[in-house]
């Protein structure tokens, strides 16, 4: 058993080098387009936190999220024009993710923790690319509106075996992804997926206050979409579930909501900031 337990992981490492060694011509492109991907993050999470700001100091805007804003931002001149830039970039974060998880330039390796962060890589590379297939459908004109994905998918998964267990348990994972980030802005140190060199320590350290700033409220928002997620699969109930404009219009009906909705608000312009700094400095190894 021994023997066969090494000669699997011998051939998995032999794999995963040649795949490693196949890709090494395109790193550059997919290291390129994921910064531009972060890009892309940047501008749609500022867009929210500024219609959410908006809403919450009584001048128009909304409480939307990624989509809302693709929404938004399509209705701008050129909307169409940013849209395709927007997901090309969307598009390679994906890919560079979904590479991640399979060739683990990090070496993450396959204990539980590795293969954790490694599911995440690719999940988040699957929600990635279809956000970037909504951003092309709006500047195609094949889809208008912003739809009820998070609602739509729930309802999918209630239909599966077992479904209320896994909506629920996805709403568990998406709750505990948000208590993470919250760890990662009071504890982890960013410093190290950035290379700030270029920088003075007085800048380098600044900056990362305001990264920790846009993840916190980043995390308060994944925490409410969990949450709700949970209900959503205990009530057997797809409208229960909430997404990120939901989740903002939540804490908008709290008692002094529309301070804490500017707060958020504010947060989550941070957290475009921080991805601006990440299209910028994130160290990014393809392969």
């Amino acid at each position: 058993m021994s023997h066969a337990r090494t000669t699997a992981a011998s051939f998995q490492r032999t794999t995963t080098a040649g795949a490693r060694e196949a890709i090494a011509p395109a790193a550059p492109w997919i290291e390129w387009l994921a910064r531009v991907g972060y890009a892309a993050k940047a501008v749609l999470y500022s867009v929210v936190g500024v219609l959410a700001l908006q809403s919450a100091l009584g001048n128009g805007g909304e409480t939307t999220g990624s989509r809302g804003a693709l929404t938004t931002l399509v209705r701008q001149d050129f909307g169409s024009l940013i849209l395709v830039v927007i997901a090309a970039g969307l598009f390679g974060y994906a890919a560079w993710r979904i590479i991640e998880a399979i060739l683990d330039p990090e070496r993450r390796g396959t204990t539980a923790k590795g293969i954790a962060i490694r599911t995440s890589y690719a999940v988040r590379g699957i929600v990635h690319a279809a956000l970037g297939l909504q951003a092309v459908r709006l500047a195609t004109g094949a889809a208008r509106g912003r739809g009820h994905a998070v609602e739509t998918w729930t309802g999918h998964l209630l239909d599966a075996p077992f479904g209320r267990w896994l909506v629920v348990g996805a709403g568990l994972a998406v709750a505990g992804y948000g208590i993470y980030q919250l760890y990662r802005a009071l504890a982890a140190k960013l410093s190290r997926q950035l290379d700030l060199t270029s920088l003075s320590r007085e800048a380098g350290s600044w900056l990362l206050q305001v990264c920790r700033c846009g993840i916190a409220a980043r995390g308060v928002v994944f925490g409410i979409c969990g949450w709700y997620l949970v209900r959503a699969g205990i009530a057997h109930d797809a409208k229960a579930a909430a997404d990120t404009g939901e989740a903002l219009g939540v804490i908008a009906h709290q008692r002094f909501g529309d301070v804490l909705l500017a707060v958020v608000a504010v947060g989550l312009m941070a957290y475009g900031a921080y991805e601006v700094v990440q299209a910028r400095y994130r160290v990014i190894r393809p392969a």
